[in-house]
């Protein structure tokens, strides 16, 4: 399968800036042999949506509602993040399980929700310092991945270890390849098949230093990064990567 390289850009962005990287990434990406996603705020999802029309640059957003609409102030629903032209959307991210207290079963409503919208939900699981420390990162992930995945799942799964984002902290590719292994056995086994063909993100402090290595891991299909994917040149570095 072609690799998936997604940018997660949080909290950060400027219209006119924004733009004129995207537009920057948007030239380069057509002839990378991977496929590229940038996710940014929601203020931004339309213009970048706009101006990367007809480009080989996708745009996702950072979350949706697990209601399609209703009376929820101050959130956004996947039919909305959709129309915007959106074609992705990160859910369960460890920053909104630890932030915005949600659980396994709202991230697979958000999940079922994104589908039905038309969205490529992109999956976050990953263990803590303190779970991994005690040797239940296994036991942790495979929960994850049984309650927060819809019996019809055919999206992209992201292992990001919560302990490894923006701390600079990296494992091992020896705990890399387990993780990742154990989570395309937990798939095949649940989903059958046609699971070999679910994408398999890492996240958690990529770089362009250490995107080969993580990369090369034979069930990493992609990188779910994020500080790195707000400079143009490191983004292009990362995706570059996943093609050697």
């Amino acid at each position: 399968m072609r690799p998936l390289i997604v940018g997660n850009w949080k909290m950060n962005g400027a219209r006119e800036s924004a733009i004129k990287m995207a537009c920057e990434l948007a030239d380069a990406a057509s002839g990378l042999a991977c496929d590229l996603v940038i996710c940014p705020p929601f203020t931004l999802l339309y213009p970048l949506a706009l101006a990367l029309d007809g480009t080989a640059l996708a745009v996702g957003a950072q979350d949706c509602h697990q209601a399609a609409a209703g009376a929820f102030t101050g959130d956004v629903a996947a039919p909305m993040v959709a129309e915007t032209g959106a074609t992705h959307v990160i859910l369960g991210h460890s920053e909104r399980r630890q932030y915005h207290g949600e659980t396994d079963a709202m991230v697979r409503a958000k999940v079922e929700t994104a589908v039905r919208a038309g969205l490529i939900p992109i999956v976050c699981v990953g263990e803590s310092a303190a779970e991994r420390h005690a040797g239940h990162e296994t036991e942790v992930v495979g929960a994850q991945l049984a309650h927060s995945l819809p019996d019809n799942f055919a999206g992209v799964v992201a292992y990001e270890p919560i302990w490894a984002i923006g701390t600079g902290l990296v494992p091992t590719v020896e705990d890399v390849t387990a993780m990742h292994d154990f989570m395309r056995a937990q798939l095949l086994a649940r989903f059958g098949a046609g699971a070999a063909q679910r994408p398999l993100l890492y996240g958690g402090s990529v770089k362009a230093s250490n995107a080969g290595q993580l990369l090369a891991v034979a069930n990493v299909n992609g990188a779910l990064v994020g500080g790195a994917s707000l400079v143009a040149s490191e983004f292009l570095a990362i995706a570059q990567a996943a093609t050697q």
